[in-house]
């Protein structure tokens, strides 16, 4: 029941510290598995404390306290829980904080959230009980957290070091139109400072600088944690920084680009980027004593954070604490100790893991270690190894050696990096894999952990999308989106994929019959990995891809559809409502017209490489699907509430909300490029 700053308070100057931030998973199995990704990491890294995100209201939020009370009550985790004070009431509020003091729970990060909607959209029940208390800014609930509890939680707020982008500011973005309302949240009694994801260096520099130079002298103690996101994947970044206003330098973003098309390279290329960040963070923290903190944003993975930390220092080496992992070398004597000067952060080197039996080549030799995931942008990817494989078969001669314990810190760091057949299944989700990915992964879903939302303004939603009020409207939104004349819509912020232009006639059709696309791609029947539209993975291998669309269609045009489609055995679908009707032709081969005898997994993106196992970067599944569909169906009442209850087209959307269906269809001919179209397009 610690609270954060009496920790950082009790560590010796300059020494580093840093903490680790998780959301809750979507998926009953993603949060199975994160415990134990969490154990491990808990084991390996040693965190001085956790964030746990928070989405407001409903099973969000339900999901938050129990990720919450995982860490801090099974774990034994200094957890530090995210609040956020906009479309919650006072009772909302004074619940989760007395959940969080049932818990053990004393550290509350207290943040805005998104904007606020119209007080008419609150729950019933919460008009009586509020007594005027209004909740728009985080320091709103930074006062009354500390006028209720007094000194009993520790309290942090959020920073943006380039400054908050406001729409409602003439001057956008700046740190100067942030640093009045950041004092007032310090001196509302703000215990510490956690700033957004940066990876511009000079701006941190001068965001600290003015904090600790302002003449308030709010800051001049404070700590401040830079907040950091390891690099997942290219497309995930750019939409990170495109949602959180962070710049990427154009020296890194050239580092980025030149690796693009492989996410494993761009994934070793991050860690590296942030191992040099972490550096120059240690830099400017260094002219002031005291300890210095690092806060990353893990989007409950491990692999890439576990790199940094250890590269960084800032976790001890695996030959510390007399904790040794077990080095063997198939062709070599045991390596020499270490030489007495270290090797510089960027170059550090990690010896050959043996866990049970298993020999890992050294990290040093990237060139010849087996890769567990091949796959690049913009493809989602998961690969789970489901068959048997003579890598990950042990001799007979190593099965007659005594397995070492695996529960030792310098073996479970190695787990958490991926090492050794243990390695391989800890971190078989190892990229973020979102919602077509396997809906096992903690990771699974668009990577946010803040519930539904549309990522923007009110304004800005009208701006993009009018009012509309019959479906002719929203087919002209969707048509235009797919025609690359719309920037957006509430269930994409971004522009189709280059591949989209393939299939953007047979879009547009469907779109125009009142068939709402929200995702599809192509047939791809092998073409070279290096194509420059559907290519990925190394070069002289060969991509395929099945054909798929996703559509809200009328409850009338799904009823006539769906018995078309039931007869047909090239294709599987999946469909549901608002009401959480489902409707699918799955069975275990995923054919219709068979008995079903359980839910199967349909790969629609896969991949042959010379000396790699055919590999699956793309599935679609039930469970995948229904978690989706039901934020899919969240999106329709977001933007229902951007037009104010009584609103002629809050009222429209409401309507389409309950009548409409989310379909996905996935076609097996991937030989036929037009099976697919033709189908639904004399349907």
């Amino acid at each position: 029941m610690e609270k954060i700053t009496d920790k950082i308070a009790a560590l010796p100057p300059g020494t580093d510290y840093f903490s680790l931030e998780f959301f809750p998973p979507k998926t009953a199995m993603g949060f199975s598995n994160l415990r134990d990704r969490l154990d491990r990491m808990e084991r390996a890294l040693r965190p001085l404390f956790v964030n746990v995100t928070w989405g407001a209201g409903g099973s969000t939020a339900d999901k938050s306290l129990e990720l919450a009370e995982i860490c801090q009550r099974e774990l034994g985790l200094t957890t530090c829980l995210h609040l956020t004070c906009t479309n919650m009431s006072r009772r909302m509020i004074d619940k989760a904080l007395e959940d969080a003091k049932v818990l053990g729970i004393r550290n509350i990060l207290a943040l805005r959230g998104d904007p606020p909607r119209n007080a008419e959209y609150r729950d019933s029940d919460d008009s009586d009980a509020d007594d005027g208390e209004e909740f728009s800014w985080a320091i709103d609930l930074v006062e009354y957290i500390r006028k209720k509890h007094a000194d009993y939680f520790c309290i942090g707020v959020a920073a943006y070091p380039e400054g908050h982008a406001a729409e409602s500011h003439p001057l956008g973005q700046s740190l100067e139109h942030d640093l009045p309302y950041l004092v007032d949240k310090t001196q509302a009694g703000a215990d510490f400072i956690m700033t957004q994801l940066f990876f511009d260096i000079k701006a941190y520099e001068n965001f600290e600088r003015t904090l600790r130079e302002h003449p308030s002298g709010a800051f001049k103690t404070i700590p401040i944690i830079p907040g950091l996101m390891p690099i997942q994947s290219y497309q995930m970044i750019k939409r990170t920084t495109k949602l959180s206003h962070a710049s990427i330098p154009d020296h890194i973003m050239a580092r980025l680009d030149a690796v693009k098309g492989d996410d494993e390279k761009v994934k070793q290329v991050g860690v590296d980027i942030l191992s040099e960040l972490v550096e120059q963070v240690r830099e400017v923290k260094g002219r002031r004593h005291g300890p210095r903190g690092f806060h990353f944003y893990t989007l409950n993975l491990e692999k890439a954070v576990s790199f940094i930390l250890e590269r960084t220092h800032l976790i001890p080496d695996k030959d510390e604490e007399n904790e040794e992992a077990v080095v063997d070398d198939e062709a070599q004597p045991p390596a020499p100790a270490p030489a007495p000067e270290p090797e510089p952060a960027a170059a550090a080197t990690v010896p050959s893991v043996q866990i049970n039996g298993l020999l890992e080549t050294p990290r040093g030799d990237r060139s010849s270690r087996r890769l567990s995931s091949i796959g690049s942008d913009p493809r989602n990817h998961v690969i789970v190894s489901r068959a048997s494989n003579p890598d990950y078969e042990t001799t007979a001669a190593l099965a007659g050696i005594p397995a070492e314990p695996v529960n030792t810190r310098a073996n479970t760091l190695a787990i958490s990096e991926g090492e050794g057949a243990l390695g391989r299944e800890a971190t078989w989700d190892d990229f973020p894999n979102g919602r077509w990915g396997d809906a096992r992964s903690p990771a699974y879903g668009e990577i946010d952990g803040y519930g539904v939302s549309l990522h923007m303004s009110v304004t800005q939603a009208v701006r993009l999308w009018g009012h509309p009020t019959a479906p002719a409207d929203i087919s002209d939104l969707f048509i235009r989106h797919v025609r690359g004349q719309l920037s957006a819509i509430p269930w994409s912020e971004e522009g189709l994929l280059p591949e989209s232009n393939v299939i953007q006639d047979q879009l547009v059709q469907l779109n125009a019959r009142g068939w709402w696309t929200v995702a599809s791609q192509p047939a791809v029947n092998g073409v070279p990995s290096n194509h420059r539209t559907f290519g990925w993975g190394p070069r002289n291998g060969f991509v395929f891809q099945k054909a798929f669309v996703e559509f809200f269609v009328p409850s009338a045009d799904w009823a006539r559809l769906s018995g078309t489609l039931r007869t047909d055995p090239a294709v599987c679908f999946y469909a549901s409502n608002s009401a959480g009707e489902f409707e699918s032709s799955d069975t275990s081969g995923g054919i219709a017209g068979q008995e079903a005898t359980g839910a199967s997994t349909n790969a629609v993106t896969w991949g042959v490489f010379p000396g790699k196992e055919i590999v699956t970067p793309t599935i679609i599944e039930e469970v995948s699907f229904r978690a989706w569909s039901d934020e899919a169906f969240k999106i329709w009442g977001e933007w229902a509430r951007v037009y104010g209850k009584g609103h002629p087209s809050e009222a429209f959307l409401r309507r389409v909300r309950g009548d409409y269906w989310l379909v996905n269809l996935i076609h097996h001919d991937f030989v036929e490029p037009n099976a697919l179209w033709e189908l639904l397009l004399k349907s």
